[in-house]
């Protein structure tokens, strides 16, 4: 299992996007194999190579890595963007935990019936605006350096970008009040790899739509 780590998911957004920003944020080269039927996913677990019977799974380092948030943190370690120490470390946990609880709520909204997601998606506007978006502005302000921890780029610092591309998916404007952001999002995605992952071609996904969606139902029974 030597070489480039190797992902296994859907070919779609979905839990694995994170893992993707993270391992190009870190010029880090992937493959992908990607689960497109029931019975690739069967044969997985039947392999017994995945650890709770789920994915996403990474093959990197010699491991069979699973657990989103576990793969995660790995790789922001391996690649110097976790941290100085374990105060950096506890903060960019508690960014990261923010985005990731708002970037769930998009995940999940395409998957959800039509009568309930104009309500979800409204929802979803007005926790980025009041409840998220306000602390990174605050974070960015308070200590006026361009990244969210330790002044240097780090996992936060991407999974928040991530956020704010998903968040404008539902409302291009949403970043209207929030000028530090603005910057922010310039910044980070002029950083030469990042930008490299926005440029078409990429291994980036698209937004999730009803193909897709159809697709995810029938793979997992949902």
């Amino acid at each position: 299992m030597a070489g480039k780590p190797k992902l296994h998911y859907t070919k779609g957004r979905g839990k694995m996007e994170s893992i993707r920003w993270l391992l190009a944020a870190a010029g880090v080269e992937f493959e992908e194999q990607f689960i497109e039927t029931k019975e690739d996913l069967e044969k997985l677990r039947n392999d017994g190579v995945l650890l709770f019977q789920q994915v996403p799974m990474v093959e990197i380092d010699g491991m069979r890595m699973v657990q989103t948030r576990a793969i995660l943190s790995y790789i922001a370690a391996k690649y110097n963007l976790y941290g100085k120490d374990l105060k950096e470390r506890a903060w960019i946990d508690m960014y990261v935990e923010g985005t990731t609880d708002l970037m769930g709520m998009i995940m999940y909204l395409p998957f959800q019936p039509a009568d309930t997601k104009e309500k979800n998606l409204a929802l979803i506007i007005e926790r980025a605006t009041t409840r998220y978006f306000p602390v990174y502005e605050k974070a960015l302000k308070d200590h006026g350096q361009d990244y969210l921890v330790g002044n240097k780029l780090s996992w936060a610092d991407i999974h928040l970008l991530e956020a704010i591309l998903m968040t404008e998916e539902c409302k291009p404007d949403i970043l209207s009040a929030f000028p530090l952001l603005q910057a922010f999002k310039g910044r980070i995605s002029n950083i030469p790899t990042i930008k490299k992952f926005l440029q078409p071609g990429s291994q980036r996904k698209p937004p999730t739509d009803e193909n897709f969606v159809a697709v995810v139902r029938k793979i997992f029974n949902i």
